[in-house]
């Protein structure tokens, strides 16, 4: 086996264990937020801190799946360019994904309590673009990327990515989009759709 083969296997290796860990993660956020809800005001405290600290690590996962899952295409043509686009902007989204959770971090440690925090919130989100950048546009380039991905790789790849696979990932964005209560529902879509993934990542 070659070096290229090899670093190829492991970052298979890597996407595969993600594809689980990631929407896991994301349903734990979830869970955390509505106990957090409940017990509390959800301000600066554990439960804040706790749920953002998995948001961070869920969003973190998917890293491996876009980097896993643009290999699939194959190695050339048409579709491996599509593939790469497709990944590349999930990246691009992932990243200001990220940047919010660490922002929303940060005011949760950095404020005394929740009007302290809104008033943080207020401060960033008016620097001009940050908006678009961090919590409007560019995140949604997340799951854009993400559900452009599965579905080129369900006409390219069907004995590797189901063609319910987009479905279930379209279903799961919508949920989490239209009511951040839903996230558990919306994280289990993904896992599911994106369980059988795997076995084409270990072929």
């Amino acid at each position: 086996m070659t070096t290229t083969q090899a670093l190829t296997v492991r970052q298979n290796g890597t996407a595969a264990t993600a594809l689980l860990v990631g929407p896991a993660l994301m349903a734990g956020y979830g869970v955390v937020r509505l106990v957090g809800r409940a017990v509390s005001d959800y301000g600066p405290g554990v439960w804040w801190t706790t749920a953002h600290l998995l948001f961070l690590a869920g969003v973190l996962a998917f890293v491996p799946v876009f980097l896993g899952l643009r290999v699939l295409a194959g190695e050339r043509g048409g579709g491996r360019a599509a593939a790469e686009v497709a990944a590349w902007t999930g990246l691009l989204g992932a990243a200001a994904v990220v940047v919010q959770a660490v922002i929303d971090l940060t005011a949760g440690f950095a404020a005394a309590d929740k009007q302290a925090m809104s008033e943080m919130f207020d401060r960033v989100q008016g620097v001009p673009g940050v908006m678009p950048l961090v919590y409007t546009v560019v995140p949604m380039l997340f799951w854009l990327g993400l559900l452009a991905l599965v579905t080129l790789l369900a006409f390219l790849r069907r004995d590797a990515v189901r063609w319910w696979t987009p479905v279930l990932v379209l279903a799961g964005t919508v949920l989490m989009a239209v009511n951040l209560d839903l996230l558990p529902v919306g994280a289990l879509c993904l896992g599911v759709a994106l369980m059988p993934v795997r076995r084409g990542l270990s072929a």
